[in-house]
């Protein structure tokens, strides 16, 4: 299926590995010039290595939480590929966790500067663009947890709830200029978070990786009918194609890629 997107600019943070890389993978195949970003010291270089032979890929360093990089690392993008036309926003953390009351501001504050403030900054330096030219496509990763929070993580919960939140205000701010804005939803993708949380879980349960999946997804996550974890390619695929042309009347819109992970309707 033709996008529709052949020539157009990306740029994608948190793509050095997982759901954020192999969404770099399909908008590569279908034509659109790619710009990674991560913090230093992960595998940018390893992934564009990876990714040079399906088309243009560059990589950026820069820190989300740091607003100085944040610019920074939009205008070396502008200078060497141009001003993206789509931004998509997988960087993020599971922060803080444990009971409620035993976390303190900081483990609150630092997941939301990542998970939410991150995205604020670099929904900043996108979108202005974007509406100069009158089209632009901005997806932001949330959860599951946005919507059927966990107890023993609500930091990350409230996070995602506020990106739900956040892509809603600015679908309405700015869809008038053809600048949509989407979430997507994942549950449970096979990525290196959730493969630390499962060797984790394996660690102080006893017992195999693959019985932590197991047991994490029957004790867990009983919605999860499929029974199993999902993929990195299965979540890229939903969001290249909330950046396509083929979804150009979708907008403030959420995609869950979970499952059914999700007990409810709503949300």
């Amino acid at each position: 299926m033709d996008l529709g997107i052949e020539g157009r600019i990306a740029l994608i943070s948190g793509s050095d590995s997982g759901m954020g890389k192999e969404t770099a993978r399909l908008l590569l195949e279908a034509g659109v010039r790619v710009a990674l970003t991560d913090k230093p010291g992960g595998t940018l270089d390893e992934a564009v290595a990876e990714l040079t032979p399906l088309g243009e890929v560059i990589a950026v360093t820069g820190d989300v939480t740091r607003p100085e990089e944040v610019k920074s690392l939009w205008q070396e993008v502008r200078e060497r590929l141009g001003e993206p036309d789509i931004y998509i926003n997988a960087a993020g953390v599971t922060g803080a966790q444990g009971d409620f009351l035993d976390i303190g501001d900081d483990g609150w504050l630092e997941t939301l500067d990542i998970n939410l403030m991150g995205a604020v900054r670099m929904c900043r330096e996108a979108i202005p663009a974007m509406r100069r030219k009158s089209w632009g496509r901005v997806v932001l990763f949330a959860s599951e947890d946005a919507v059927q929070p966990y107890v023993e993580e609500l930091p990350y919960c409230a996070s995602k709830a506020a990106i739900l939140s956040l892509a809603k205000g600015l679908s309405k701010a700015y869809g008038g200029d053809n600048v949509l804005v989407n979430t997507i939803s994942p549950a449970f993708i096979a990525t290196p978070m959730t493969d630390a949380m499962m060797e984790k879980r394996a660690e102080e349960k006893g017992i195999s990786f693959d019985e932590a999946i197991e047991t994490f997804l029957e004790e867990e996550r009983p919605g999860m009918v499929l029974k199993r974890r999902g993929r990195a390619e299965e979540v890229a695929a939903a969001v290249a194609f909330l950046v396509s042309e083929r979804a150009s009347f979708i907008n403030g819109a959420g995609l869950r890629v979970d499952s059914g992970s999700v007990f409810t309707i709503a949300g």
